[in-house]
């Protein structure tokens, strides 16, 4: 490939053209790169343009050099990091411009440079960032803290991607078709190149975290999600955006994320991941192959075509016009269409130019609308999400809620499963007891049998057997003593058997002990009854086997029964110890949660303090600066008015009960931080404002006052400050004082009230009542000047005949329709003012709403009384010039003041209208009728004076020369002294205008109602 090519390619592609760079001298490019293996012609060509003078050149650069990064040799990166610093600079130079091309230019090239450091970083990945997992594995080299580095920088790789997207849809005017205009397409073009890559750098950016997520713990990487989270919703948003535009639907399919982010702390979140693919139409046309769409081709004016046999039914039934139509001058002698032809043809475009713009209107409104619903389904979208996660939190507390009812119910059954254990020990202890005092009996019972024995030592020889069967039982009962020492822990029912056998043994006592007696007996009576005694041990002996026999069995029961009490007792031990250990677990976790609770609380209060503190500085600085500017010498020129430094007076007043309010609220609970900030704040402007305007009120009142004002004002400000200097500080916002602040505007209120000029002041009461008399004064006066008029018409028409009756008559029907006119809008007057003051006087009357709104109504009654007063002047001058007295000039005069009058009272009466009402749209039609009015008399009057003068003709043909020249000198003597009259007349009506404003302005308050200072 010749290099020559490549370098008028490359001056094609980048040029000053606002157009969108074409695809094949960009392929060309590309190609070069591929042919020389590297970008130094690529370099050459561009270091020749003005790159740092033309924004469109620039940015037209960076596209082209975008591509050639993504799809041209791999030398071009290292070829292109040798201008990497002039790039900086050129970033850094454009970076100044803050819209426009200049701007774009400077955020492309911040993204240009930064791709090049990521792939210099990582050589693995391609230009156009296309990996298979396998290659993204290695290139991590199987070591997390390199997958970790390398998260970080894609991050800041799609943050420079995301950056240029946001700037390149901000610069456009999305409420026309920019996709479809040269100028929108330059600037959409490069976002083809930036879609391609942020679509790779999302999929790798998940595929790493869920990597990082495997080996690292959830916490180390909060950063990591935080961001992805932030990057995910602006990626989202832009895909969606750029999907709706009609230039991209041609070009590219960009792919649409999924509503939810991937969830990291889920490993089976993996498999649900899809790669976003981003596929580009094999056979769709560029968007330099194809003509710039203009106005035709996007308008569809729906006109439908007829279809031949219509078009040639008129040709069928009476021949070709062409060729057979005799009025067909065009077709005959060759001449040109007429005007009337022209004018159709003329016509014609012009409608249809105006279906392609309606058509064009049309298109436009529905892509709106269809941006608007996708903005809609975005905002729904977003609320749904909230909603899922406000489900989530209610469903986390819920959960926690029942984890700590759990733990509740756990710790109840340890208390109760103690109070079990120390019942079982209680009943423990009381079966020891109880087992000790048998023991004492069984102990008395044997002591008592020992001294039995002890009397039976004189038996004889017989008795020798009896002894030492005796001697074996109680060995035997020595023996049970001590298993049953073994057997204290026993069950009640082992007790009540071993009572039962105790009794048993009683019993056998007492019938040995009788049995004895009666051996004695015998003894005494008889050495025969040996025999009997015999027989008897005999019986015993038996006996005595039975007994052991019980007794072995109750040993091995009372083993049992032992073996069973310590099972139970270890695993009760066990069982307390797991209770013990769950407590003081749950109990850690309550005192964790109470101390976070307590951080975030003290957080909380150090937060509110601050927003707090920052309202205090920030209400400084605007009362300071209002002191500043009383000495500035720049601002004796602003003057003010008494009455609107009255009402800022007012207000800060009410703002300074509102701020005690607030701060005794924020002192009671610590919570009400906003409402005392925005008070903070208010106060400081309105009390600001305050010094301002008493500043400059103090410049249009006499010396003494103006000193007086100007320090009052100077001490309202230091007691503003020394406030605000309280409430900075925590121990003193309790102590803070308003009072002396309030004291200080009460006395500029008071000098303002002092300085308010006293030109139409009256009672409540009176003034509400003026309004009313006015009004029907002036009714009254127009009225009567109409029955003037038609009575002055009868009288012409009785005496006067010829021109002069023909005039009169044309000046007194016009100014008969004029006091027509009149009246109409002093009815329509009068309605207004009646809505307007059943729309704005709410709970209060009528002649309330009037006192205060006093200037308003003061100007209404000036307007009232202006045109009661011009009626009747202008009825006297007609009068006088029906009589033949009067001058025509004098009738126009009053005319024009009419006017005037009239249109003063519509401003008077729509300054408090509102601007739909249909009275105040009559309101303006009457004025439009009393305007036509008064041309009317001024144009009959005009007629009616020059019908006049020219009856009154010139005849010079009896006088002589001398009488010519005499009578012409006397008049020009007579022009002179009349223009200097009128020199001199006019001075005088500017000097009383000027006057009649000054004091209008004294007597009805004009402009204090304006407010600032100028």
């Amino acid at each position: 490939m010749d290099l020559s090519k490549i370098a008028v390619s490359i001056n094609k592609a980048i040029n000053t053209q606002e157009v969108a760079v074409k695809e094949k001298h960009a392929r060309t490019c590309i190609l070069g790169t591929h042919h020389e293996k590297g970008a130094h012609t690529f370099w050459a060509a561009v270091n020749r343009l003005p790159l740092s003078s033309n924004a469109v050149l620039c940015w037209k650069f960076c596209h082209v050099f975008h591509k050639l990064l993504r799809d041209g040799h791999p030398n071009v990166i290292k070829d292109s990091m040798r201008n990497k610093a002039d790039l900086t600079d050129m970033s850094r130079m454009w970076g100044h411009l803050s819209e426009g091309y200049g701007k774009l230019c400077s955020i492309y090239l911040k993204l240009l440079i930064t791709k090049m450091e990521f792939h210099i970083k990582n050589p693995r990945f391609p230009g156009n960032l296309q990996m298979s997992n396998r290659q993204l594995d290695e290139a991590g080299e199987n070591d997390v803290n390199n997958f970790f580095q390398l998260t970080v920088e894609m991050f800041d790789y799609l943050e420079c991607e995301l950056n240029l997207f946001l700037g390149v849809f901000s610069s456009l005017d999305m409420s026309r078709s920019v996709s479809v205009t040269a100028a929108g397409q330059c600037r959409l073009a490069p976002l083809i190149q930036v879609i391609l890559d942020c679509s790779h750098l999302y999929d790798y950016t998940v595929k790493l975290l869920f990597k990082l997520h495997s080996c690292l713990p959830a916490d180390t990487l909060q950063g990591h999600r935080d961001r992805f989270q932030e990057q995910f919703k602006k990626l989202k948003s832009l895909f969606y955006r750029s999907s709706n535009l009609q230039y991209f639907k041609r070009l590219i399919q960009i792919p649409q994320l999924p509503e939810n982010p991937p969830n990291f702390l889920r490993a089976s979140a993996l498999s649900e991941h899809i790669s976003p693919v981003v596929v580009i139409p094999a056979e769709s046309s560029s968007p330099e192959s194809e003509h710039v769409v203009e106005t035709d081709d996007l308008v569809d004016t729906d006109v439908p075509v007829l279809p031949a046999p219509l078009e040639t039914k008129f040709d069928d039934l009476f021949g070709t016009s062409a060729a057979i139509d005799p009025f067909n001058f065009n077709s005959q002698n060759g001449m040109r269409k007429d005007d009337k032809d022209r004018l159709i043809e003329q016509l014609t475009r012009e409608i249809q130019a105006l279906k392609e713009e309606l058509e064009s209107f049309r298109l436009e409104s529905g892509r709106l609308c269809q941006a608007l619903r996708g903005r809609v389904n975005e905002l729904e979208a977003e609320l749904a999400e909230q909603s899922h996660l406000r489900l989530q939190a209610v469903g986390e507390s819920e959960f926690l809620k029942a984890e700590l009812d759990d733990l509740r119910r756990v710790r109840e059954d340890t208390e109760k499963e103690q109070r079990s254990l120390t019942e079982i020990e209680r009943k423990a202890q009381a079966n020891e007891q109880r087992y000790t005092k048998l023991k004492e009996k069984y102990t008395e019972l044997v002591q008592s049998h020992a001294d039995l024995l002890r009397k039976n030592a004189e038996v004889t020889r017989q008795m020798t057997v009896a002894r030492a069967a005796q001697d074996e039982v109680e060995a035997v009962r020595k023996e049970m003593q001590e298993k049953v020492k073994a057997a204290q822990e026993g069950a009640d029912r082992q007790e009540r058997e071993q009572l039962e056998h105790l009794q048993e043994l009683q019993r056998e006592l007492v019938s040995s002990r009788a049995e004895l007696d009666s051996l004695k007996t015998s003894m005494a009576s008889s050495q025969q009854s040996g025999e009997v005694l015999g027989t008897q041990l005999a019986a015993l002996e038996s006996e005595k086997a039975e007994l052991v026999q019980s007794l072995s069995k109750v040993e091995a029961e009372l083993a049992a029964r032992g073996e069973e009490l310590e099972r139970v007792q270890s695993s009760l031990v066990t069982e307390r110890e797991s209770r013990v250990k769950s407590a003081e677990t749950l109990q850690n976790q309550l005192n964790e949660k109470e101390s976070r609770e307590q951080a975030l609380e003290s957080q909380l209060a150090a937060a509110r303090w601050a927003s707090l503190q920052g309202a205090v500085e920030e209400a400084e600085k605007i009362i300071q600066d209002s002191l500043a500017q009383i000495d500035d010498p720049a601002h004796i020129s602003c003057t003010s008015s008494a009455d609107y430094l009255a009402s800022r007076c007012q207000a800060s007043l009410e703002c300074m009960e509102r701020l005690n309010s607030t701060r005794v609220a924020f002192l009671a609970d610590n919570t009400g931080v906003s409402e005392l900030v925005r008070a903070v704040t208010q106060s400081g402007h309105l009390v600001g404002d305050t010094i301002v305007q008493g500043s400059a009120t103090s410049h249009m009142v006499p010396v003494e006052q103006a000193d007086a004002l100007s320090e009052s004002v100077k001490v309202c400000g230091a007691e503003a400050l020394a406030l605000l200097g309280q409430m900075k500080q925590q121990d003193g916002l309790a102590a803070a004082d308003s009072g002396k602040l309030k004291a200080a505007l009460e006395a500029v209120l008071a000098m303002a009230e002092k300085l308010r000029p006293r030109g139409l002041e009256l009672q409540q009461g009176e003034l509400g009542d003026l309004v009313e008399q006015e009004m029907a004064a002036t009714s009254a006066a127009v009225e009567s000047a109409a029955a003037r008029i038609e009575e002055m018409l009868n009288k012409s028409r009785a005496v006067d005949t010829g021109i002069k009756m023909e005039v009169n008559e044309r000046i007194l029907a016009s100014c008969t329709e004029l006091m027509q006119a009149i009246k109409e809008l002093i009815l329509s007057s009068k309605d207004l003012q009646r809505d307007i003051v059943e729309s704005g006087r709410g709970a209060a009357s009528m002649k309330e709403f009037y006192a205060k709104n006093s200037r308003w109504t003061e100007g209404l009654i000036s307007a009232s009384k202006a045109v009661g007063w011009g009626a009747t002047v202008m009825v006297d001058a007609a009068d006088l010039v029906v009589q033949g007295k009067g001058k025509f000039e004098e009738l126009m005069v009053c005319s024009h003041e009419i006017a005037a009058s009239t249109a003063q009272l519509v401003a008077a009466s729509k300054v408090k209208a509102d601007k739909d009402s249909t009275k105040l749209h009559r309101l303006q039609q009457a004025s439009r009728g009393v305007t036509q009015a008064t041309a009317a008399v001024v144009a009959s009057t005009k007629s009616g004076k020059s019908q006049i003068e020219e009856t009154d003709t010139m005849d010079f043909s009896s006088m002589t020369l001398t009488q010519i020249k005499r009578q012409e000198m006397d008049a020009q003597v007579l022009v002179l002294e009349l223009e200097t009259r009128l020199q001199k007349e006019r001075e005088r009506l500017g000097e009383l205008r000027k006057k009649h404003y000054e004091l209008a302005g004294v007597a009805e308050g004009w402009g204090e109602d304006e407010e600032g200072t100028g």
